[in-house]
C-alpha cells in the first residue's frame, strides 16, 4: 500500500505539474493580448473640434479660358509674335472692363500683332512714340487708359476707337478684326473645378 500510495502520489504530482505547464502555455498568449489592449490609447468619444484638412480634397486644374484659346489660335494663324500673350490680353481686358477682343485687334491693325512694333509699343500709342518697359507693361497701361481714363471711360468699343484714331475707316478695320477673332463677345471664362477623390465632382465660381 505504501508503494502504491507513493507511486500514485508521484504520478499525481507529475500529472498536476504537466497540466499546469500546459495551462500556462495556453494562457500566455491571452495574457499578452490583454496587456497590449490595456496599453493601447483609448478611442476618443468625440471627433476633434478642429479636424486636419482632408488630403483627399484637391483642385483639378481648370480648363483654359475659352477666350484665351480662341485668341491664341487666331494670333497664331496670323503668325503674330504676341500670340503667347493671349492670356495677358484677356486679364487686362477683365481688369479694366474692356471687350476682350479690343486690345489684340488694335495690335493687329497697328503693328501686325507685334511684327512691326518698336519700343514694346504694339498699339501705336502716342503715334508709336511711347516707350513701354515690356510688352506686358504696354498691354496693361493701354488697357487701363481705355478702360479707366475719363476720355474713354463708359464708352463702347466703337466710341473708344473713334477717339483712339479719328480716321473714319479705323474703327471699321478694328471692329472687323474683333469679329474675326470671335463673332460673339460673351465667351464666359470656365469655372474652376474641384473634386473629392473617389467621391464626387463639383464646380465653384
Amino acid at each position: 500500500m505504501r508503494f502504491g500510495y507513493t507511486w500514485l502520489r508521484k504520478t499525481g504530482y507529475g500529472i498536476s505539474k504537466q497540466l499546469m505547464i500546459v495551462l500556462g502555455l495556453i494562457a500566455l498568449p491571452i495574457t499578452m493580448r490583454l496587456e497590449k489592449t490595456a496599453r493601447a490609447e483609448p478611442v476618443p468619444s468625440h471627433p476633434p473640434s478642429n479636424p486636419t484638412p482632408n488630403p483627399n480634397l484637391e483642385p483639378v486644374a481648370a480648363k483654359p479660358d475659352l477666350r484665351t484659346l480662341r485668341l491664341r489660335s487666331f494670333l497664331s494663324r496670323l503668325h503674330c509674335p504676341v500670340a503667347y500673350l493671349a492670356q495677358d490680353f484677356i486679364d487686362a481686358a477683365d481688369d479694366n472692363q474692356l471687350d476682350w477682343r479690343l486690345l489684340p485687334s488694335i495690335s493687329v491693325i497697328e503693328s501686325g500683332g507685334g511684327k512691326a512694333a518698336r519700343n514694346n509699343n504694339i498699339f501705336g500709342w502716342n503715334n508709336g512714340n511711347q516707350l513701354f518697359p515690356t510688352l506686358r507693361a504696354g498691354i496693361n497701361q493701354v488697357a487701363f487708359k481705355l478702360g479707366k481714363s475719363t476720355l474713354y471711360r463708359d464708352k463702347d468699343s466703337a466710341a473708344k476707337l473713334h477717339i483712339y484714331n479719328p480716321d473714319e475707316n479705323y474703327a471699321t478695320l478694328v471692329l472687323d478684326v474683333m469679329n474675326r477673332i470671335s463673332p460673339v463677345a460673351n465667351l464666359a471664362p470656365v469655372s474652376r473645378i474641384f473634386h473629392r477623390r473617389n467621391e464626387f465632382v463639383y464646380a465653384a465660381n
